[in-house]
């Protein structure tokens, strides 16, 4: 076994047209050089969805594995230099599930030095202690592998991206921006209807359309607040109409333009009116569509709230089946974290795909704004003075500016991402620990006596 240990995942390099696009490339592959250029006893593991096998839809089988050599050639010709240094090792995870279907994908993979471990987990031993190493997709419901290793049995997220995310990329250079191949950055999957509807009102609408509505939009919290005003005093519940009438004169004084404010906020008015109305049937309606979705098997766990949820619980669940385990790796959620459970770690390897964060209008009811940026990121797991130490450490990558001047000129600023250390340290076993304390006063003594030797005075 090698003494340090790489950590990445959910590269997913691959798909139909747009898709093939890896913005990441370049810094993956100069990341792969430094490896490489270390001198260390090394293995990196991917532990999951290396590849986008799920997004090649013109191509079958092992053409797809032909089909990523030939659109990144650079990067398995890295593969092959980085694997004659150090141990490369590859899990498959949902979207390359079929890596495990095909035992000729294992020979393809070892000609550019990279190892193909086909099973749900692995292990590998630090400091006495254990790392257990799987991609996450078990403890998703809709892309949980129904039969692991059989590349016909897949979950409902295959369908989804077959049907989708690959028709998304065929059809994103058709659009006004090419945005459509970004829908492979949107998790959760309930994100992508209203991501659509972002990119369709900021992209693709017709520019009058976009700003002939931008007023009634921009407006509309104003309309509501003054529409509740309006009828508390026509109901007589404030026993005044004091606002009313100083907003009736105050738009006066504007002429035409207060009275196109005036009719905005009437439009407004009657447009609230009608979504109460409607809002309650539309309540039970929805209500009853996701209970019977979920019956279906199709769940909305994890659509708000702690999304990890899941993974912690499986954490929880292999510590207490398996003492020696001191850090669990998953990747999976595009989510990079560390999480401390009692004496223990929970790793998520995040993903080196664009991330896009939602944040809100600064005013008015707008479709939300979707930030790119990315966090590229790596885990190495090493023994330091017998504990097990986590290290982390970045790639700096900036996004391209892809946001219109209306969006940068409306979006909130994206919440800042959630600080991962830089050294965790979780302990080794005691006799690794007893054996590391005896080398270092061994050391110290052997520094001692060659001082002592080298010095005539002191003798």
């Amino acid at each position: 076994m090698a003494e340090v240990y790489y950590f990445v995942s959910d590269l997913h390099v691959g798909g139909d047209e747009q898709l093939q696009e890896a913005e990441f490339e370049s810094e993956f592959v100069a990341f792969l050089e430094r490896l490489a250029d270390r001198d260390e006893d090394a293995e990196l593991i991917i532990l999951g969805d290396a590849f986008g096998l799920w997004e090649f839809t013109e191509v079958e089988g092992l053409a797809k594995f032909d089909r990523l050599v030939e659109n990144h050639p650079g990067l398995f010709e890295q593969f092959c230099a980085t694997g004659e240094r150090i141990d490369i090792t590859l899990i498959p995870g949902n979207h390359d599930a079929e890596l495990a279907g095909y035992r000729a994908y294992v020979d393809r993979l070892a000609e550019y030095n990279v190892t193909l471990d086909a099973t749900l987990s692995l292990e590998r031993p630090v400091a006495g202690r254990t790392v257990w190493i799987e991609h996450g997709m078990q403890h998703d419901p809709n892309n949980r592998m129904p039969d692991f290793g059989n590349p016909r049995a897949n979950p409902l997220g295959y369908f989804v991206n077959r049907h989708v995310t690959s028709k998304a990329g065929q059809l994103s250079g058709h659009g006004k921006y090419n945005w459509l191949k970004d829908i492979q950055s949107m998790t959760p999957l309930e994100e992508i209807p209203t991501w659509l509807l972002s990119n369709y009102y900021y992209r693709e609408m017709s520019p009058f359309l976009r700003y002939a509505a931008l007023p009634f939009l921009l407006l509309f919290n104003v309309s509501v607040l003054y529409l509740a005003i309006l009828l508390l005093e026509g109901s007589g519940v404030l026993g005044t109409t004091v606002v009313t009438d100083a907003t009736t004169a105050f738009l006066r004084l504007f002429g035409l333009a207060g009275d196109l404010v005036a009719f905005v906020f009437a439009v407004n008015a009657a447009v609230v009116l009608l979504l109460i109305l409607i809002s309650i049937p539309l309540y039970v309606l929805v209500r009853d569509v996701k209970r019977t979705l979920e019956r279906f098997g199709i769940s909305f766990e994890g659509a708000a709230g702690d999304r990890d949820a899941a993974y912690l619980d499986a954490a929880r669940d292999v510590f207490a089946e398996r003492p020696d385990v001191a850090v669990y790796v998953y990747g999976h959620t595009h989510r990079a974290s560390l999480t401390r459970l009692d004496e223990r770690v929970v790793i998520n390897t995040g993903t080196w795909l664009k991330r896009l964060h939602r944040v809100s209008p600064r005013i008015g009811l707008l479709p939300p704004i979707y930030r790119p940026s990315f966090r590229l990121n790596y885990f190495r797991i090493s023994e330091e003075a017998g504990d097990v130490l986590v290290e982390y450490e970045t790639v700096e990558k900036e996004a391209r500016q892809e946001l219109s001047f209306l969006q940068r000129l409306l979006a909130e600023r994206r919440p800042p991402a959630p600080e991962i250390p830089d050294r965790t340290v979780v302990a080794g076993s005691p006799d690794d620990r007893e054996e590391s304390a005896v080398q270092e006063r061994a050391a110290d003594g052997q520094s001692t006596d060659a001082t002592s030797d080298g010095d005539p005075e002191r003798d």
